[in-house]
């Protein structure tokens, strides 16, 4: 029963994050940012928040930046949307799965093609 609220919550986490962060976030730093994924904790103390951001590596290490920064607001604003005790802490990571997935795919259609044979 609990790890289905924790669930639940976690996907409303997730919406909400998106939400502020696309609407609310005026930092310049801050490119196309898609929240993938949240990971909540089984007390809800922590959310492992997942990020897919479009761009080189230094504007992912930009992004991360100005997102640790405003980490804060992001947090009371969540506080203010979602009706929780405790407001969980945030914790940023980049989530590299759908890069992983596009460098599959693409070394699939190279080997489909035949252009990787020698």
């Amino acid at each position: 029963m609990a790890k289905v609220r924790v669930g639940r919550v976690g996907e409303q986490i997730k919406k909400e994050l998106s939400q502020i962060i696309q609407t609310e976030l005026k930092d310049p730093r801050i490119g196309f940012i898609t929240v993938t994924g949240v990971e909540a904790t089984s007390d809800l103390s922590q959310a492992r928040v997942f990020l897919s951001v479009l761009g080189s590596e230094e504007q992912k290490e930009e992004t991360l930046k100005a997102l640790a920064r405003a980490t804060g607001f992001i947090r009371s604003e969540l506080g203010k949307r979602i009706r929780l005790r405790h407001t969980p802490e945030l914790i940023f990571k980049f989530d590299s799965s759908i890069e992983y997935g596009s460098r599959i795919e693409s070394l699939l259609d190279q080997i489909n093609r035949g252009d990787g044979q020698e």
